[in-house]
């Protein structure tokens, strides 16, 4: 059975003054209108945080009360950042099952009014908890990974600097992106450190955001071709090799084995660069390249909109903003847009009719990818 994605909706990423649920009202609203108003059989709401005025927030019944959607069924789901990308998964094995006819997905978080220490801690629950107790952070243990991926294919940090200004670049193009001016090389070498080699604009910036979509039975320009999920060790010295993510390698491998392709028929893609490093190793472990090959690809501009691969149309978490729960479901939907001919001003050059979206959940411990098409296969 055959699912696609027919609306999209979302607001403006970055700080903004409306709470949780008005965030997810705005996207899901947007979304509805782009269907008609057709009823909905099902709602599946993604949030990480869900904090509201007065302590945690009934993200989910509050949703459904705003939206008029009491007689549908519904789910929550949390997956740390991935959260988005597992609330789409959700929606689409419950439609695939036959139970459901169309389903509303709407990943939300609401972050700035928060202390960066306290969304620090906050965020640092995805991590294994020893980690945790030893005074471990994402930035922490991403510039780790950073360090490693240098290292051992001997590259100086400005390699790294080619991600953010290449995100940034294409943020310039997306109007609900949180950042609307691109960077040079030299401003990222010369921001603050925050755990070298990664410094402040290699990282991601809290945010406040929203993304739906509707996913219905059927075929069209957006339609679900395959779909993968894979884990690897929640603590980082468990793994064999930091320079990969095995999750994204066991996502992406039942993603393509599902969709019938291989990665040289997609178009373009969507990945989840929380930090600039994780940039340069989803592209080898999507498989477009081989190890130690990503930077050449950024310097060469074959992932620019109209290179070889256009990777991150939307400006990728670094340049679209990094709601926590809605960047997962942002990847997906920035997809379909581009496959719907609806990205406007960040549309790549040529029309595609494969796209791909990768999320990742804490420091790469639950990946997702996703692959949209034109038609089923």
């Amino acid at each position: 059975m055959s699912v696609t994605v027919s609306a999209v909706g979302m607001g403006r990423f970055g700080k903004r003054p409306e709470g949780l649920v008005d965030l997810a009202v705005e996207a899901a609203g947007a979304a509805l209108a782009g269907v008609g108003r057709k009823p909905i059989d099902l709602l599946v709401g993604g949030t990480m945080l869900a904090h509201g005025p007065f302590g945690p927030e009934a993200y989910l019944p509050r949703l459904a009360e705003r939206l008029g959607l009491e007689t549908a069924s519904g789910l929550r789901v949390d997956a740390a950042s991935s959260t988005g990308a597992m609330a789409f998964h959700a929606a689409v094995l419950a439609l695939e099952s036959g139970r459901f006819e169309r389903a509303l997905i709407v990943a939300a978080e609401k972050m700035t009014d928060r202390t960066t220490d306290l969304i620090t801690g906050e965020l640092a629950a995805s991590l294994h908890p020893s980690e945790v107790a030893a005074g471990a952070t994402m930035p922490s243990l991403a510039a780790i990974i950073g360090q490693r991926y240098l290292e051992r294919f001997e590259l100086g940090p400005e390699t790294i600097d080619l991600v953010t200004v290449h995100d940034r670049a294409m943020a310039v193009g997306n109007p609900n992106a949180h950042f609307q001016r691109s960077v040079t090389p030299a401003e990222v070498a010369g921001s603050r450190p925050v755990a070298l080699p990664l410094r402040l604009l290699h990282c991601s910036a809290i945010s406040d955001g929203a993304t739906a979509v509707v996913l219905e039975r059927g075929t069209g320009p957006a339609t679900v071709l395959g779909i993968g999920q894979g884990f690897d060790a929640l603590r980082m010295i468990d793994r064999m090799d930091l320079t990969t993510f095995t999750a994204t390698r066991v996502a992406a491998q039942r993603a393509y084995e599902a969709a019938h392709l291989t990665r040289k028929e997609i178009d373009l893609v969507e990945f989840h660069d929380a930090f600039a490093p994780f940039g340069l190793i989803h592209l080898e472990d999507l498989g477009f390249c081989g190890p130690g090959e990503a930077p050449e690809w950024f310097a060469k501009g074959w992932v620019r909109p109209d290179g070889r691969l256009p990777v991150n149309p939307s400006g990728g978490v670094i340049g679209r903003g990094h709601p926590v729960a809605a960047s997962g479901l942002a990847e997906i939907a920035e997809i379909a847009l581009q496959l719907r001919g609806e990205a406007g001003a960040h549309a790549v050059a040529r029309s595609p009719r494969i796209g791909m979206a990768q999320a990742v959940g804490g420091i790469a411990s639950h990946n997702f990818v996703t692959i949209l098409g034109a038609e089923a296969t």
